[in-house]
């Protein structure tokens, strides 16, 4: 789909990410290294525990078939002149990238930095722990009796913002397919990493309460409801919780745990669909719950993952094993979608394909050794860049204007990828219906601590921008409206189980033969083909099948997993990035293009080193604590106050020669450093390790993000009009693109909010039409 461009990654670990996924989308991917290599080529782990520039496998993992060349700033800029993208990261010193977009006006340059290029904190030393305290979602993330605790096994700060790296270059890509000018693009990891806390970053803003990390659960008021329990063979994670769409799946799981003798029928019979409803009423004992739960603990120990598995399916449960890295590279569902690849010039399989697509995504051959296609790349030197001549005036309305998007998504990962589309520009249109509202508009935080279907943030930031039409689609009147909409769509996105849109007549085929240019792209847990292709779920259980809950814990206790539901947090960006290549590829040939998205695949691409870790090594990740292989001082530390805490990491000797000095012991270790650090304010200790070359940063919540500095230079809390609530706050792009910025118009609609307006105004539809939909009951 990108084939026609040439990108220079001149990244390290922070982004090799960026480029991997460019490549696999089709572009040449040129790494630019400096003469004994980049900073990825020595971090560990190695093939066969052999340190060696060529067999790293953090190497391995994001720069499969990409080019290397080995240069400095001058070759460089006579590389830029050639290119259509930048990446970069800072491993070039004294690069003037405003300089080569100078002599090359079509050049797109991204660079990735840990907060932003400018602002009070854009010159602070962070790593992957910091920027994870920076961002939330380290302070979400463990058990309330000891510190917040690190994604583990392979660091995940920088990976977020990589994955906003390559979503940012492909909406640029399109617009310049237009303009014919290129533009610089400046992401904030801090930032990127704000959107694995699922809006609860923003509970301060909206006056809502704080949420507090609950270990291997989720806090519901003053209640945790339990997330992971123990197999015979390890663990699964359980959605055990109420409501009319999971309430259902909960009381089957009750009847089950029952059969096999580990509850009374009272506690079978109990109503877990109105449960939480009744507890709030004084209709049933909150010691039920707890009762519940270990009823479930104790059945689920005497079952091994995949006897649970079995049931799952049988049963119709929400059920997801705590997939280990053995687990995944042996898994029958991945096998059955091709999805790891085998390299025989490496011998050993790596991730694949991060999707799907009608226009296949590229096989990568093996990672390059260092400098092996300096003299092929620099034979080149007359290429030049794949954009139309430049449009006078440059414009700088929203990049994606002009675009029409169908969207029958729902949830959080899919209506984040759309919601990031409306900021660009895009128009979207999102479906949805009074009888089947979205889940997500009965999740907090509430504005003002007021629960009402239209008046959470959670729901008013993910699909902020949006235009909503409710329609029955079980009637066949609102049907036409729909397909009246597929003719006016360029792109139609969906989240569904697979199967929902063909029984409405709506799959990619039937869609095609009326519209065959249509850019069509289906996301969900598990892809659209497999034997786990009807698995249902949200994003924590594909957290759980992903491999992200094993890692994510102390090793003297059961794993915790991230916060909620992880993979939610990563899929939008796979989904953004396909789905803008692939309307780049219709803007140039005229072909639609099909996508199906797997959320577990493309997640596992953060999990990449691991992986090949197992497959090479044989070596089996697992959690423990906040150890890391890079660093040898790295933890999150206690200070003054209730539940606050710093997180520090010792980037180099230098750095850990003065945490020696500061605190006047030549033993660091974390019990010494533990009792120097809960005696002191956390942010006058972060200023002190900053200004000491230390990377640290607080642990922060909701007060601390929305009174960060960083964040309001950045713009990232934003008030906007909401029809219910009046006003409130979203949470802002994690990248601003220099030439044509995005905005965020108005918080999620109201059921039903522009309703005339999509029928009126977009569609043609006459008042009297509109009116005969209305007493047809297709309308809401």
């Amino acid at each position: 789909m990108l084939s026609p461009y040439r990108i220079l990654d001149l990244s390290d670990e922070r982004a090799n990410l960026t480029g991997l996924l460019l490549a696999q989308l089709g572009a040449e991917v040129i790494a630019v290294e400096p003469a004994d290599g980049t900073r990825s080529r020595r971090i560990g782990p190695f093939v066969n525990d052999e340190q060696n520039i060529d067999s790293s496998l953090t190497h391995w993992a994001w720069n499969r078939g990409k080019k290397s060349v080995t240069g400095d700033v001058s070759d460089i800029q006579r590389l830029a002149r050639t290119a259509d993208v930048i990446v970069d990261c800072g491993v070039f010193k004294n690069l003037d990238l405003a300089a080569l977009r100078a002599e090359n006006p079509s050049l797109i340059t991204i660079t990735l930095s840990a907060f932003g290029s400018t602002g009070p904190k854009s010159d602070w030393l962070a790593t992957d722990l910091t920027l994870l305290a920076s961002g939330g979602q380290l302070g979400l993330t463990g058990d309330p009796d000891r510190a917040p605790l690190q994604v583990g096994a392979v660091p995940q700060g920088w990976l977020h913002g990589a994955l906003e790296a390559a979503e940012a270059t492909t909406i640029a890509l399109v617009e310049r397919s237009k303009s014919g000018w290129g533009q610089h693009i400046d992401v904030s990891a801090q930032q990127a990493v704000t959107q694995c806390t699922q809006t609860m970053l923003m509970t301060t803003a909206v006056g809502a309460p704080l949420v507090a990390r609950a270990g291997g659960g989720i806090k519901a008021g003053e209640y945790v409801l339990r997330t992971v329990y123990p197999a015979s063979d390890g663990y699964v994670s359980i959605n055990f919780m109420f409501g009319e769409m999971i309430g259902p799946y909960s009381r089957r799981l009750m009847e089950w745990v029952f059969d096999e003798g580990f509850c009374d029928e009272a506690t079978r019979d109990q109503n877990w669909i109105d449960f939480f409803m009744l507890i709030y009423t004084g209709q049933a004992d909150p010691k039920g719950l707890s009762g519940a739960q270990d009823s479930i603990a104790a059945f689920t120990a005497t079952k091994t993952k995949a006897e649970l598995m079995a049931g799952n399916e049988e049963r119709r449960l929400l059920i997801a094993p705590i997939a280990t890295t053995k687990d995944i590279v042996g898994s029958e569902h991945l096998a059955a979608r091709g999805f790891f690849e085998d390299v025989p010039e490496v011998g050993c399989v790596f991730p694949g394909r991060f999707a799907k697509a009608t226009v296949p995504l590229t096989y990568l051959g093996p990672p390059p050794q260092l400098g092996q296609h300096t003299d092929e790349v620099t034979a080149t030197l007359e290429r030049r860049p794949v954009a139309p001549p430049p449009v006078e005036p440059a414009p700088t309305r929203r990049p994606l204007e002009g675009l029409k998007v169908l969207d029958f998504t729902w949830a959080i990962a899919a209506p984040m990828a759309t919601r990031n589309l409306a900021d660009h520009g895009a128009t979207v249109v999102r479906i949805e219906s009074e009888g089947r509202m979205d889940v997500i508009r009965n999740a907090g935080p509430f504005v003002n601590d007021e629960t009402h279907p239209d008046n959470t943030a959670q729901y008013h930031s993910a699909n902020a921008g949006k235009y909503l039409l409710s329609l029955d689609l079980s009637n066949q009147a609102a049907m036409a409206v729909v397909w009246d909409l597929v003719e006016w769509a360029d792109v139609i996105i969906e989240a569904f189980t697979p199967k929902a849109m063909a029984n409405w007549g709506l799959d990619y085929q039937s869609i095609r033969e009326r519209k065959p240019e249509i850019v069509m792209l289906s996301s969900c847990l598990m892809g659209q083909t497999g034997p786990m292709n009807m698995y249902p779920g949200f994003g924590n259980l594909a957290g759980a099948l992903s491999g992200f809950y094993e890692i994510t814990g102390w090793p003297d206790r059961a794993p915790t997993g991230p916060f909620l539901a992880y993979t939610d947090y990563t899929a939008p960006r796979f989904t953004v990035t396909a789905l803008m290549a692939a309307v780049d590829h219709r803007n140039r040939t005229g072909e639609g293009v099909y996508v199906d998205l797997s959320q577990h695949e493309s997640a596992l691409h953060l999990l990449g080193p691991a992986l090949l870790d197992q497959a090479v090594n044989g070596r089996t990740a697992t959690r423990s604590g906040n150890v890391s292989d890079r660093y040898d001082i790295h933890g999150v530390y206690p200070t003054v106050g209730d539940d606050k805490w710093i997180a520090i990491v010792c980037q180099d000797e230098t750095a850990q020669q003065r945490l020696s000095e500061l605190i006047g012991s030549t033993q660091l270790d974390d019990s010494v450093i533990a009792e120097w650090t809960s005696s002191q304010d956390r942010f006058e200790l972060q200023d002190l390790l900053q200004s000491h070359g230390i990377a640290a940063h607080v642990v922060v919540d909701s007060a601390d993000a929305l009174a960060d500095p960083q964040l309001a230079h950045r713009n990232h809390f934003r008030r906007v009009p909401q029809t219910y609530s009046g006003e409130t706050c979203i949470e802002g792009s994690h990248y601003q693109m220099s030439r044509t910025p995005s905005e965020a118009l108005w918080g999620g609609p109201p059921i039903g909010e522009h309703t005339f307006e999509v029928l009126n105004e977009m569609l043609g539809y006459s008042s009297d039409k509109i009116a005969d939909l209305a007493a047809a009951e297709a309308l809401y």
